[in-house]
């Protein structure tokens, strides 16, 4: 049997910091805590402790990155593709982690936890949280909780590498090696204006009721709509030309009204956002739509080149040819400021007509640049003793 036919079963955990009265003072003014963060890892820590690879997931993602909680278990995590023995980030040579960010719902406290001062949901009373807030945390996780001091790549992808950039920033001396994958160091206008969109469509929803719909029946339609939004803007014009076309969904002829799907493309939506309430948080969406139209390195620190002054990482910075979401100039630009200051800084575009969600999709060239990009960094920081 091949390493990477081996099934992976994993374990959620969790770990409670910021504890009252030492609550995490936000960027916001607000002060947070306790605070449990739910994670994940996966391998063994080498005796070095110079094999941990931290993984960011994106917007809608979670701490269960790879592998089954059991053999019974019918989806894996969401880059099982990616991670696991013999695989690109290969677990039986890196010990990796990945949990789920504050403000998520799937573990983190986040609005859907229980407010201590209250004991209700937090609902719209969660403060808000910023990508630095979430890297902050992390870097509790990794330090605190795991004991590890430095870590031999953050990787993440869309949102994800959006942390893996402020995590270079405010933890220079714990990153060796970054990869951020598909992202920029501000959303574009276009990008807030689809953001924007979503919230509306879950404002909208009658059950929404200003955030405080926990013990009754949520807002799932509004927050369905969101995610079809969202979901259109993670593919591309051609992708969705080759899968769905004008196909017809389940008929001869269109049906001139307005009950089920007419079209492939429509039933393929709908689905989308009927599996998507299931799992995830309404509030949540809000707040982490939020946080990333506040992510702006530009702004916050005068220029991109002042913001990546005291990087000392090595970075291999990714784009994809068919994401017009986060175009690759945007990647161009973060590469531009990194050299600025000296950084090795290197930069690829993989060829792909499938859109910005490709980096979750099988791609055997995104993944022997990830496997060559990790294995130097391994020699990197073991020659450096």
């Amino acid at each position: 049997m091949k390493s990477s036919d081996r099934e992976l079963i994993v374990e959620k955990k969790r770990w409670r910091f910021a504890e009252p009265p030492d609550k995490l003072r936000l960027r916001c003014g607000e002060s947070l805590g306790p605070i449990d963060v739910a994670y994940e890892t996966y391998g063994e820590l080498s005796d070095g402790g110079d094999n941990a690879v931290l993984i960011c997931h994106a917007l809608t993602g979670d701490a269960h990155v790879a592998g089954k909680h059991s053999h019974d278990d019918h989806k894996p995590g969401w880059w099982d593709i990616m991670v696991g023995p013999g695989k690109a980030i290969d677990t039986d040579r890196y010990f990796v982690i990945c949990s789920n960010f504050i403000g998520g719902c799937k573990g983190s406290t986040g609005p859907s936890s229980i407010n201590p001062d209250t004991g209700k949901p937090y609902a719209l009373d969660f403060p808000m949280v910023t990508v630095k807030d979430m890297v902050r945390v992390q870097r509790a996780l990794v330090k605190e909780c795991l004991g590890i001091d430095r870590l031999l790549c953050v990787i993440g992808g869309s949102f994800g590498g959006m942390q893996v950039l402020q995590w270079t920033i405010d933890y220079p001396e714990m990153v060796y090696a970054a990869m951020p994958i598909a992202t920029a160091c501000r959303l574009s206008a276009l990008a807030i204006a689809f953001d924007e969109v979503g919230r509306q469509a879950i404002y909208s929803d009658p059950n929404w009721k200003g955030g405080d719909y926990y013990g009754g029946k949520p807002p799932h339609r509004g927050l369905a709509v969101a995610r079809m939004i969202g979901h259109i803007t993670y593919l591309s014009a051609e992708s969705m030309h080759e899968k769905f076309g004008r196909g017809l969904q389940d008929r001869a002829t269109v049906g001139y009204d307005f009950g089920p799907a007419d079209f492939q493309v429509e039933s393929y939506l709908r689905h989308q956002g009927d599996t998507f309430v299931q799992r995830f948080d309404a509030n949540t969406y809000l707040y982490i739509t939020k946080a990333m139209d506040y992510f702006d390195l530009v702004s916050d620190y005068g220029t991109l080149i002042n913001a990546f002054e005291g990087v000392r990482s090595r970075y291999l910075v990714l784009s994809f040819t068919g994401d017009w979401l986060f175009p690759t100039h945007q990647s161009r630009e973060i590469v531009r400021a990194l050299q600025a200051n000296a950084v090795d800084a290197s930069f690829c575009e993989v060829e792909s007509g499938y859109g910005h969600d490709v980096f979750l999709i099988k791609n055997p060239a995104l993944e022997d640049i990830i496997i060559n990009f990790l294995k130097n960094c391994q020699d990197g920081i073991r020659g450096a003793g």
